[in-house]
């Protein structure tokens, strides 16, 4: 039999694919700790132990860590915790690491700050000193896949998703990382393309090179298709079923180059859609210009692509198209699968930019790489021993000991600016921030954008709306961020909403959502102009309905501007709070709060009587819609707020009629 070997590298497995990653990852740090600290588990051993495995994915489902019920317990459990293994946060037997510690710390305290050399979030400084230590066996080579990237940003300063999705993966030893530096900027120049680089990498391999010498000597069967497809679910019970298509396949293109008729397309077309995955797309791509079923029912021949595939007179010739193509779009699903999975832990790192269809790095990283320069090449191929250990970045590796004066000196000379100090840098990325996140409005975040976005929220199509937004964070962060950016358009951009946003940012500028949860509120800080005196406006948002609605937010929306105002003493600040649907004893609720008191805790300062402004998604939609900004939407509320309508009939009075006149 001839084998399957893996031509590439990716981060964890497939199996570890999760949304909302950095919360999950912590969530389950917490669990993993509080599982091993029960009695009846904790001198028990994970490995080989399907009891104790099994036990461990229903103390998951009992957390409300996994839904539904696995076929298979203990092999779920294994593949819940294998990510975490392979980036060193718990060891083999599934018991926290030093580094798994810390996160766990880290996130129960909430303290994301940014005090580390790259200036990024703690914990994002912590899955970077991690990736720069995470390596991956792949066929016997060792390879450290964020370091491959690294290597390929510091050459070329930026690689298209393509190259990024294609060809990085590729890359699993020095020699392999020279050919494709040097087949990047053949693609560049239009002197190669992606199909040939990726089967130029395969037919290097001693399997792929077998394969096709066998398929060359043998009549074509459907037992040799089998054979030389190498598909990764074949077993030594014998050969995976699931190439069979690819018989059919080659049988139909044989047939319609001896007898060319629309029927014969139409068995090509069927024998493609039969092949599985992704892979089945990029045959169609190929060989049809047009891959709609109905037109090419219709239309037979004309709906043909003009591949080379088609053209080819000799048999051998013929045969090493369909093999190469065969293999190249099987590579490339697998290679497309990996992408989603590669960024998600790129992005951990707030190191690594995904836009505009480009990959970057940061501003600080690149000039940290830029320092390290050729002598990546030193650690990109070799293990670390110090995965598990939280230890400096000098400790990983003498190449990564860089001073900050060094790196202060480098940001100066690479963006040809003066940095004296600490601030100067803050301010630079904190420009260069803005900058990306008003593109990132521009592109994603019209206003007709946002409108179609809150009425998603209001139908709760969680799904479509992480698929535009961000996997990474939950529904209700995603609907605070959505709000934030509303109001920040809303104000005519001014301000500094980055900072407003009581949110944890990548470094994309798309929210993440951690275990442990802050305070939700925005944070608008507005200075005095002619429209409004100077005052913070506290934005609190919730999609809770009903009586949840009355039970979860009454009190924390209160406490949360009772404080605010008893701390700062400016009573001209205010709260919006904002739902997809407001509970009238909410309204009610939050009416009367303008009469009552509110003490501190000891009972020796209050503030008599607080405004809080309710709005529903409906009338947010209406100010994006007829373009309503902040200086006009303050006297609005103003006389809102001294407004004596009954409750009742309040919101409908005093802001729905009002934001529609």
């Amino acid at each position: 039999m001839i084998t399957y070997k893996s031509f590439c590298w990716a981060f964890g497995t497939t199996s570890f694919r999760t949304s909302e990653f950095n919360k999950k990852v912590e969530k389950q740090l917490s669990l993993l700790k509080q599982f091993w600290n029960l009695p009846e588990n904790t001198n028990e051993i994970w490995s080989g132990n399907t009891k104790l495995q099994i036990r461990y994915y229903n103390f998951l489902q009992t957390n409300e860590f996994v839904d539904g019920n696995a076929n298979n317990k203990a092999k779920d459990a294994r593949q819940k915790t294998s990510g975490l293994v392979d980036i060193g946060l718990v060891t083999e037997d599934r018991k926290l690491t030093e580094v798994g510690l810390n996160l766990l710390d880290l996130s129960l305290s909430g303290n994301f700050d940014k005090n580390n050399i790259l200036q990024v979030d703690n914990d994002s400084f912590i899955f970077f000193k991690q990736l720069l230590k995470t390596t991956v066996d792949v066929d016997g080579q060792i390879v450290n896949p964020y370091l491959v990237v690294a290597g390929l940003l510091q050459k070329f300063g930026k690689l298209t998703k393509e190259e990024f999705t294609y060809l990085a993966p590729l890359v699993i030893s020095q020699e392999c990382f020279d050919v494709i530096i040097n087949n990047i900027s053949l693609l560049r120049n239009g002197q190669s393309n992606i199909d040939d680089i990726i089967f130029e990498r395969l037919i290097s391999m001693d399997n792929y090179i077998e394969a096709l010498d066998y398929f060359l000597q043998k009549k074509v069967t459907e037992q040799v298709i089998l054979k030389v497809g190498m598909n990764r679910k074949s077993s030594e019970r014998g050969l995976c079923q699931y190439d069979r298509p690819y018989y059919w396949l080659y049988k139909a293109i044989c047939d319609y180059k001896s007898n060319k008729t629309n029927e014969n397309v139409i068995k090509i077309f069927n024998a493609v859609c039969s092949i599985n995955g992704k892979a089945s797309n990029f045959w169609k791509n190929c060989l049809f210009i047009n891959t709609r079923r109905s037109s090419i029912e219709k239309d037979g021949i004309n709906c043909l692509n003009n591949a080379e595939i088609f053209n080819i007179v000799s048999e051998n010739e013929f045969k090493k198209e369909f093999f190469k193509l065969m293999h190249v779009f099987k590579a490339k699903a697998t290679l497309s699968d990996y992408f989603d999975l590669n960024k998600r832990y790129l992005k951990t790192t707030d190191t690594i930019l995904f836009e505009d269809e480009e990959v970057k790095f940061d501003v600080i990283p690149q000039c940290f790489f830029k320092l390290i320069g050729n002598n990546i090449l030193n650690v990109v191929f070799k293990e670390n021993d110090k995965l598990a250990t939280d230890c400096e970045l000098k400790e990983i590796s003498d190449i990564y000991n860089i001073s900050q004066f060094s790196l202060y000196s480098e940001v100066q000379k690479t963006y040809n600016i003066k940095i004296s100090n600490e601030n100067d840098v803050k301010n630079l990325i904190q420009k260069e921030r803005y900058e990306r996140f008003n593109r990132l409005i521009e592109q994603k975040f019209s206003n007709e954008q946002l409108v179609e976005l809150l009425t998603m929220f209001e139908a709760r199509k969680d799904n479509e709306i992480k698929q535009l937004i961000t996997n990474n964070a939950d529904i209700p962060t995603i609907f605070e961020y959505i709000v934030a950016i509303a109001w920040y358009k809303i104000s005519e951009k001014q301000g500094d909403i980055l900072s407003y946003m009581n949110l944890s940012l990548d470094a994309d500028l798309l929210p993440k959502s951690h275990a442990q949860g802050g305070h939700e509120d925005i944070t608008y800080i507005y200075p005095q102009t002619i429209y409004y005196p100077s005052h913070t406006l506290l934005i609190e948002v919730t999609l809770t309905e009903g009586s949840n609605q009355r039970r979860m937010e009454m009190e924390p929306v209160s406490r949360h501007l009772g404080e605010y105002l008893l701390r700062t003493g400016n009573l001209n600040s205010y709260c919006l709070f904002v739902s997809n649907y407001l509970h009238i004893n909410v309204i009610s609720d939050f009416r009367n709060r303008r009469t009552m008191d509110y003490y501190n805790s000891e009972g020796t300062q209050s503030i008599n009587g607080m405004n809080i402004i309710p709005c529903q998604t409906s009338e947010l939609k209406t100010i994006m819609t007829k373009n309503i900004t902040y200086k006009i939407l303050y006297k609005i509320f103003d006389n809102a707020k001294k407004s004596n309508v009954p409750a009742n009939k309040w919101y409908n009075e005093e802001i729905v009629k009002h934001l529609n006149i």
